[in-house]
């Protein structure tokens, strides 16, 4: 009878060592998902994005990498007559998107603001305006570099931000002898205001203050 309990204990053994070694054989690997190269290439190329909007009309506004330039997207939503998508091709990178109703026409204007590469950083402006809730028409705003009332000492640096219903462009001014990164001149600040143009809606000057 002792002999039988033995034999049978080391049977039970067995086969609870054949069980876990089955079991082992039955266990699943987790799946590790690996991206596309396709799909890691798209998130490094996706530079900028961004939604902005005012009561039902939207702008997604976006860049991407393409060779040595970077494409600026924006595509609208919302407007009556036409949706149609709009790019540019910009040298430098966003810094900025705001939207806003700047001439109190109960449209939105929407203006994204860049740098330039290199070290003066030169600032520009790309708008558009909704007219009528229908269509959206491009704004114009004149280079800094070329007007003569208001470039004394500019090198570039500039910050745009809408204020209420202005747009302030400021930079800081450089005098003679000045390095780059050191401008000893204090900074400009220029208020402008939308108006009607002959050919499309443009930035006009309306304050220039200096501190």
């Amino acid at each position: 009878m002792k002999n039988f309990k033995i034999i049978t204990l080391i049977a039970v053994v067995g086969l609870l060592i054949i069980g876990c070694k089955d079991n082992s054989k039955k266990a699943v690997t987790p799946e590790v998902i690996v991206p596309q190269q396709e799909e890691v290439t798209n998130v490094v190329k996706a530079l900028f994005n961004k939604v902005l909007t005012h009561k039902n009309i939207n702008f997604k506004i976006s860049t991407k990498k393409e060779g040595d330039s970077n494409i600026l997207t924006i595509v609208p939503s919302g407007l009556s007559i036409t949706n149609e998508t709009v790019t540019h091709k910009i040298d430098g990178t966003i810094t900025g998107a705001e939207i806003e109703d700047l001439d109190s026409d109960g449209f939105p204007e929407v203006l994204i603001y860049t740098n330039s590469y290199g070290s003066g950083s030169y600032g520009n402006l790309i708008g558009y305006s909704v007219n009528n809730g229908k269509s959206m028409s491009q704004i114009y705003l004149a280079p800094i570099a070329e007007n003569n009332k208001v470039n004394k000492g500019y090198m570039g640096h500039d910050e745009f931000a809408i204020v209420e219903t202005s747009l302030v462009q400021r930079f800081p001014i450089y005098k003679k002898g000045d390095t780059n990164a050191n401008p000893t001149g204090g900074t400009r600040q220029i208020q402008y205001k939308l108006k009607d143009g002959e050919n499309s809606r443009v930035f006009v000057i309306d304050k220039v203050v200096e501190y």
